[in-house]
């Protein structure tokens, strides 16, 4: 079985139903919670894969305001020179672009929160992931920090009205996400009562945005778990090349 390594940075953001729909589609996951004190590898060998999820954190954070993302940023580095199957979201594609020589930077026109579409490049009609997404499908945000640069030689692959550097590829195999796929809506009603500042960002109270965020749950299963299983295709695949 493909080896997925999974790495947690904040409590906040587990993989959920991303986890499920990857687990399902034939992958051993290897979760690495930081906050609770797990150590990340020192490197990558015997992984097929790997996820990095999102958190409270910026990626603009030095050595001594986040140290738990010293490793994550090790981890994606050596990812990216692999060109390991690699799925980053929110605050790991934004720590993907900064280690890919991108640049984060807090985002100019404010938090980005709640149920919204993001549109796909014509450069995604190619793409192995995105391809076969609709053109305009659903998408939980919830970030203050945005991705001002795309790394060296990325493919732009979705956009927003907001910030246009809403998902890319580096690579052939390496994906960032500034979106969120994997949420409940317990999770998003959590992230909602925390951040007050984001969800006055929007014309909503918080109930709203849970409630709002809550309806399109189905419909981002719909779309999003055939995407998970055709990321495990890639590792899968990964797996089978890797010594």
């Amino acid at each position: 079985m493909a080896r997925l390594l999974v790495v947690v940075p904040h409590e906040t953001d587990p993989p959920a139903r991303l986890g499920d729909w990857l687990a399902r589609a034939g992958l051993e996951l290897d979760e690495r919670r930081l906050g609770a004190g797990d150590d990340l590898p020192e490197t990558l060998d015997g992984v097929d894969g790997l996820l990095v999820l999102g958190g409270p954190q910026s990626a603009t954070d030095d050595a001594a305001t986040s140290p738990e993302l010293v490793g994550v940023r090790r981890v994606l580095a050596e990812a990216l020179r692999e060109d390991l199957p690699t799925l980053a979201v929110c605050l790991g594609a934004q720590l993907l672009a900064e280690v890919g020589g991108g640049r984060v930077r807090p985002g100019v026109d404010g938090p980005e929160v709640g149920a919204t579409l993001v549109a796909k490049r014509d450069t995604a009609a190619s793409d192995p992931l995105f391809g076969p997404l609709p053109l305009s499908p659903d998408v939980i945000q919830f970030h203050h920090d945005e991705i001002a640069e795309l790394p060296h030689g990325a493919t732009l692959l979705a956009s927003s009205p907001a910030y246009p550097h809403q998902a890319f590829r580096v690579g052939r195999h390496v994906y960032g996400l500034q979106f969120h796929i994997e949420t409940t809506p317990e999770i998003v009603a959590e992230w909602a009562e925390r951040d007050a500042v984001g969800v006055a960002s929007t014309p909503f109270d918080a109930a709203t945005v849970t409630a709002r965020a809550a309806a399109v749950h189905p419909d981002l299963e719909e779309v999003w778990a055939p995407f998970a299983g055709r990321f495990a295709d890639l590792v899968r695949a990964a797996s089978t090349t890797r010594v």
